[in-house]
């Protein structure tokens, strides 16, 4: 059995945070979920929030590349959005700083909701139980693209990784995970240096980094122009990552096991700048298959 260590940061905290503007409240939550599981907001009715953000699929999608209004293919993977409420920057490129700029941010996309916010503004305004709903969430203010933002954004902050068997094991419950599994983490923290990015309960720093995958996507230099960003990518959450397969940011890699030899290994290729924390770790094959193990007691047990 690995040592123990510290495990107090892998903990996720008990309170859920939230902007001072914006607090949780049951009716923006519920005015939210609404929202996030209707295609009123995809200018053709076709889809919603939830068709790229599945909760069966680890609030991801289980595609290579997002599809979004009238199948327009994306050019990235869509991420999980679990535990955005701890995020303090957003999509693969960090181009949003708030779960409220983000909410907005799908409906402008011509690949993905291809809506206007002040269009979606007007549909909500035409349909009699929205306007309802509203004004009971919003007595003073209505459906503004504001408000629209700030339901979006109560309702994500709800969606938490659940109760693990990792998080049991950390907890004390010495049972939850084998003797494979617990030589997963101790590789994780120790030879594989997996939490130089994979840090914190959410098992992401937020930081960016060139992991080597090599196509015309500049992720955050299209962002920050200096050379050092291009082609970096917000570091993932692993939290139920045996549920959201494919992999990286362009969605190119099949299967966990396949995604932690890439990793392992120091990046697919090595042209370009390459972060220079992305180095061989000379792992076997038995140690990352027990990486792998671990990895898979991160997900919430299925009733």
């Amino acid at each position: 059995m690995a040592e123990e260590g510290n495990h107090q940061q892998w903990k996720r905290p008990a309170i859920i945070p939230s902007p001072k503007d914006n607090p949780m409240t049951p009716l923006k939550i519920a005015l939210g979920k609404k929202l996030f599981f209707d295609t009123i907001l995809s200018r053709d009715h076709s889809i919603s929030c939830a068709s790229c953000h599945q909760p069966k699929k680890g609030w991801s999608d289980a595609k290579s590349l997002a599809i979004g209004d009238k199948e327009a293919k994306g050019t990235r993977n869509s991420p999980s959005i679990l535990n955005s409420a701890y995020q303090f920057i957003y999509f693969w490129d960090g181009r949003a700083k708030s779960l409220e700029e983000q909410s907005l941010a799908p409906l402008e996309s011509h690949i993905e909701m291809n809506l206007t916010p002040e269009k979606a503004i007007e549909r909500l305004r035409e349909n009699a139980n929205y306007r309802k709903l509203f004004a009971q969430t919003f007595p003073k203010e209505g459906i503004t693209k504001t408000t629209l933002a700030k339901a979006l954004a109560s309702f994500e902050r709800t969606i938490v990784s659940g109760k693990s068997r990792f998080d049991s094991w950390i907890s004390g419950d010495k049972n939850a995970i084998n003797s494979q599994e617990s030589e997963g983490f101790y590789l994780f923290t120790t030879k594989a240096n997996c939490t130089v990015c994979h840090s914190t309960f959410r098992f992401s720093d937020q930081s960016f980094n060139n992991v080597g995958i090599n196509n015309e996507d500049k992720g955050r230099g299209e962002i920050k122009k200096r050379a050092i960003w291009q082609g970096t990518f917000k570091t993932p959450t692993l939290r139920d990552i045996a549920n959201t397969a494919p992999y990286f940011h362009d969605g190119s890699v099949a299967t966990l096991e396949e995604a932690v030899a890439f990793c392992a290994k120091g990046s697919r290729e090595k042209k370009g700048k390459v972060s220079p924390i992305l180095i061989d770790k000379n792992l076997t094959k038995k140690e990352i298959k027990n990486i792998v193990q671990f990895l898979e007691t991160l997900s919430e047990p299925k009733p």
